[in-house]
């Protein structure tokens, strides 16, 4: 196998689907765009959506690029050898181009030929869907693998729960999946052993997604206008099994800031389980805090979507510091390092470096005060304490309400003499997450994907009001986030202060204006160069030479978007907006609707 560094792996990656007919295209934001199913951009196929249901890409058929992830599912995993909340997915699509035989077979030279990762094959294995009651067996994939050249003992026919994948929200496109793994040579667990076992001998590397289907928001499963292929390649896990590293956190992308974190605590990484803990949560946070802050879309912690998941990592990474003694106010030279190491591949971290460090600072500053309110209201609780154990819905309260962490709650008691009733305190965070979890599936119950009228209505009103924002607030208001569902839109911009009465009216009658006008929302391709100079707005993440979408409104609105919209704003019934209100510091948050009266 060859040894690659992450710049290596990359390009290596990008290379090969580009001389098989792949535009590169440039990683999207982490926030994603008018889609209210998930927080943030969890897989490389998200910002594809539009494109998997039948729109035109403006760059073809055939795409690939490595797309910047975060998941938060399985936050409280963060420690062990793998798991990372921010990640990078090497990715290339099929848009109802090639399927399975093209894709398996290129997956296949990239994995073994010496010019690219050189891998055995008798060291590799495949999963293929076994079938149910939903899709058939898929036996064409399993052949194709066999033609390649994997044995049949090597190519395994797995559940829905291992070879099927998707969809990224509640609705969206989905289907079976090819999976290839590494044969690690350590002996089967059982007869059964398979890569469905989590004993170790198989290691997941690649993922070949056939998307034939499409989820709606009654659970039921819809064939696809066309049929795509959708692969993933995490970064950090294949930079770990080139390398032969026993962890994610040994490769090159964690050098610098391990470094600097052994540097400032005069601890080593790897002295013990609870030291390597700490480093590598702190390692893991402070590069998704980093990312989070330095987006384009930009993010700042707050108590809501994903400002609080931002607040909830840069808070936990403050504790783990605390347990190896890393000064207070480090955080911001943590992050430096990813700044620099990530800087060409993601130059938009350098250009938000103060803004990354001044609010890394600021957060830190106020969990200090956070913790001091907590010690106060800590001493409050033992003074009226009977007995020596701390229940569970005291020590929920001190989390929820003063946002004490249950593990300084846990060290103090032991100080004092005292116990804490953890699984009392579990169980009303358990609660606590299924009463969210069950507000978020009314809240996410639908998105983009759906494509649904009032949707794509409401996405066309978004520029609209963008337009009218730059011309009655400030030139200088911009997008940073989008929320729609078919019935009201959510849209984020920079400003500084509430609106007033007025500007809310003169906003309101300014798009109200547009729809009576009753004109085209015309679409064109062109370069990122032709869009600027035309006056477009937008985030020109693009390349310079990329082909991007851009929608015109008559005099009204000239904005690069990926679709879809209404064809006239006429459709559009009256807008209104239903609440304006802060949403993080410097950000506004509008609330509107469309009503048909």
């Amino acid at each position: 196998m060859k040894q690659l560094n992450s710049e290596q792996l990359r390009s290596l990656y990008l290379e090969f689907f580009k001389n098989h007919g792949h535009s590169v295209i440039q990683s999207a934001s982490l926030i994603p765009e008018n889609d209210p199913t998930v927080l943030f951009t969890t897989a490389g196929m998200h910002p594809l959506v539009p494109y998997l249901l039948g729109e035109k890409h403006p760059e073809g058929t055939r795409l690939t690029d490595v797309q910047k992830c975060v998941r938060t599912g399985d936050i409280d995993e963060v420690g062990d050898n793998s798991h990372c909340t921010f990640f990078e997915m090497l990715g290339n699509w099929s848009l109802g181009d090639y399927f399975k035989k093209e894709a398996i077979s290129w997956s296949y030279e990239f994995l073994t030929s010496e010019k690219y990762l050189g891998i055995p094959v008798e060291k590799l294995a495949v999963s293929v869907f076994a079938g149910d009651e939903t899709a058939p067996r898929d036996e064409e994939s399993a052949a194709i693998w066999e033609g390649c050249g994997i044995p049949k003992d090597a190519i395994f026919f797995l559940p829905r729960a291992n070879n099927w994948w998707g969809p990224a929200g509640i609705t969206g496109p989905c289907g079976p999946d090819t999976e290839m793994f590494i044969d690690t040579g350590k002996p089967k667990c059982c007869d059964t052993c398979s890569p469905a076992c989590d004993c170790g001998k198989y290691l997941e590397i690649w993922n070949d997604v056939f998307m034939q289907y499409f989820k709606n928001a009654e659970g039921g499963f819809e064939p696809l206008k066309q049929k795509n292929v959708d692969t993933g390649m995490g970064l950090e896990r294949t930079l770990c099994i080139l390398t032969g590293k026993n962890s994610v956190y040994e490769t090159d992308l964690f050098t610098a800031a391990r470094a600097k974190i052994e540097e400032l605590t005069g601890k080593s990484y790897g002295e013990s389980a609870e030291v390597t803990k700490a480093f590598r949560i702190i390692l893991d946070h402070m590069r998704t805090a980093t990312f989070m802050l330095g987006d384009r879309k930009g993010i700042t912690p707050s108590n809501v979507d994903q400002g609080y998941v931002l607040r909830r990592i840069i808070r936990r990474a403050v504790r783990f510091g605390r347990q190896i003694d890393l000064p207070e106010g480090s955080l911001g030279e943590i992050s430096s390092c990813y700044i620099e190491k990530y800087a060409t591949v993601y130059p938009e971290l350098v250009e938000n470096r103060e803004k990354i460090l001044t609010e890394l600072k600021k957060e830190e500053d106020k969990f200090s005060k956070t913790l001091k309110s907590g010690l106060k209201e800590f001493e409050r609780t033992i003074s009226r304490l009977q007995g020596t154990v701390i229940d569970g819905v005291t020590a929920f309260r001190l989390y929820d309400t003063f946002g004490f962490p249950v593990e300084i709650t846990e060290e103090l008691a032991k100080e004092k003499g005292l116990t804490v009733d953890t699984e009392g305190f579990k169980a009303c965070f358990a609660e606590h997450q299924a009463k969210s979890a069950a507000g978020s599936e009314q809240r996410f119950k639908c998105g983009l994907a759906d494509n649904q009228e009032g949707t794509t209505r409401l996405h066309t009103a978004t520029h609209l009001l963008h337009a009218a924002l730059r011309k009655i607030l400030s030139p200088d208001c911009a997008q940073r986030g989008s929320n729609i569902t078919p019935e009201r839109l959510r849209f984020d911009f920079n400003f500084g202060r509430p609106m007033t009465k007025e500007e809310i009216s003169a906003v309101e009658d300014y798009v109200n204006e547009a729809i009576a006008a009753n004109v085209p929302v015309d679409l064109a391709e062109m370069t990122v160069e032709e869009a600027k100079a035309q006056g477009a707005i937008g985030l020109f993440e693009s390349k310079y030479g990329e082909k991007v979408k851009v929608y015109t409104i008559g005099t009204y609105s000239k904005e690069i978007c990926g679709g879809p919209h209404a064809s006239n704003t006429g459709e559009l019934g009256k807008f209104v907006i239903t609440k304006e209100q802060s949403s993080s510091s410097g950000v506004r948050r509008i609330k509107a609707e469309l009503r048909y009266e």
